[in-house]
This record gives C-alpha cells, sequence and structure tokens, in this order.
C-alpha cells in the first residue's frame, strides 16, 4: 500500500507513473470509504487526485504553495502531506476538517469555505514573497465555477501586473453547484473546444500568458 507510507509530498517524488496510478487508486478507494460512512464532499474530490499528485510531484510544497477554490476540494493534497490517517482510519476522521486549514498543517495557508477566494489570496502571498525577495512558486487552483465570482475577476485582473512568478490552474470540469452561464463560460467552452487555441482568449485579453 503506497498511500499508508506516504508523510509528505516528497515521498512521490520518486513514483513511477504506475506506482502513482496505483496511489490515486489508493486515494479514491479511502475517500469512498471515508465519505460513504462519516460524509463530506466528494465530486470535487475525487476530480482533483491526479491533479493533486501531479501538482505535488512537479512543485515544492510548503516551499510553493498553493490555494484551492474551492478548499473544500484539498482532501487528496491533505492525503499526500502528512495526514492521510484522517482518511485511512475511522477513528482519526474527525482529526482532519472538511477545508484547508493551517492550524493542521503547514502546507495549509488559509482555512476558506467560501467561492472564488484563490486568486486573489494567492496574490497576496506572491506579493509578500516579492517584498521578502524569494522566489516560491505560488500556485492559485480554481475551478470554473469558482471564476463566476466576483473576487475571482478582480484577482485575475490584478495578476497581470505582478512583476513575480504567479500560476493560476483552472480547472475547467464544466461543472459547478448552479449551471453556469455568460460570457466569460462561453468563451470557457470555446478553448475547450478549441484546445486552448482559440483567437478570443478572456486570459490573454486580461494580460496573462495562457498555456
Amino acid at each position: 500500500m503506497y498511500l499508508e507510507k506516504i508523510n509528505s509530498p516528497a515521498d512521490i517524488k520518486s513514483y513511477s507513473l504506475d506506482e502513482m496510478k496505483a496511489l490515486a487508486q489508493e486515494m479514491r478507494d479511502a475517500l469512498l470509504k471515508k465519505l460513504s460512512i462519516h460524509g463530506g464532499h466528494c465530486g470535487p474530490n475525487f476530480a482533483m487526485v491526479e491533479a493533486t499528485i501531479a501538482l505535488h510531484r512537479v512543485f515544492d510544497s510548503p516551499k510553493d504553495k498553493f490555494v484551492f477554490d474551492v478548499s473544500h476540494q484539498t482532501y487528496p493534497h491533505k492525503m499526500l502531506t502528512g495526514r492521510a490517517y484522517g482518511f485511512l482510519d475511522e477513528k482519526r476522521y474527525d482529526d482532519i476538517t472538511g477545508y484547508s486549514c493551517p492550524e493542521e498543517s503547514e502546507h495549509d495557508f488559509f482555512t476558506v469555505g467560501h467561492t472564488s477566494t484563490s486568486v486573489s489570496l494567492a496574490l497576496g502571498l506572491a506579493k509578500a514573497r516579492d517584498l521578502k525577495g524569494t522566489d516560491e512558486n505560488i500556485i492559485a487552483i480554481i475551478g470554473d465555477g469558482s471564476l463566476s465570482g466576483g473576487e475571482a475577476l478582480e484577482g485575475l485582473d490584478m495578476a497581470a501586473e505582478l512583476d513575480g512568478n504567479f500560476i493560476i490552474v483552472v480547472n475547467d470540469n464544466d461543472m459547478s453547484i448552479a449551471e453556469n452561464h455568460g460570457g466569460m463560460y462561453s468563451n470557457l467552452k470555446l478553448l475547450r473546444d478549441t484546445g486552448g487555441k482559440a483567437e478570443c482568449n478572456l486570459f490573454k485579453s486580461m494580460g496573462l500568458d495562457y498555456v
């Protein structure tokens, strides 16, 4: 079993592709069992398993800082940052909160239960980094549903003026609590349909690089 042996993200750095696939299945199995018994957020966390493994494989948390939006999708992140016990041991299910929690781990930076906050919060971390003169990566992970919030739009507007490195991962899975409407979602669909190559690109129009 891989999951029970993970104490920090550094433990997965040497995993092969097959080992990461096996880890992802173990994480889903643990999620399914806990959520069936204890309750919690199913869809957002099942959808983030592979993405979270990839993020921790590439970046170096907690030096590199992740801000999840909404943070109820941080269960896989918690599993890989020394908190797998809260998903494997029924007696410890209550030891782990349903959202990011700095009191739990140095890998969490905010306690956030509201949507559309990640870009603005991460911008604050990036600005603090630049003032200190350090070089860590700051990564905001935001779903397409959260992009509908005004604070997210304000964050995108300000992000283009930031001089230092700042990464926004848009988890565009065409899912949200309420159905998505409006020009932003029309453009997101166009970007999905064209593999990101559409000439009309809302992120580029706001001065951001888009990959």
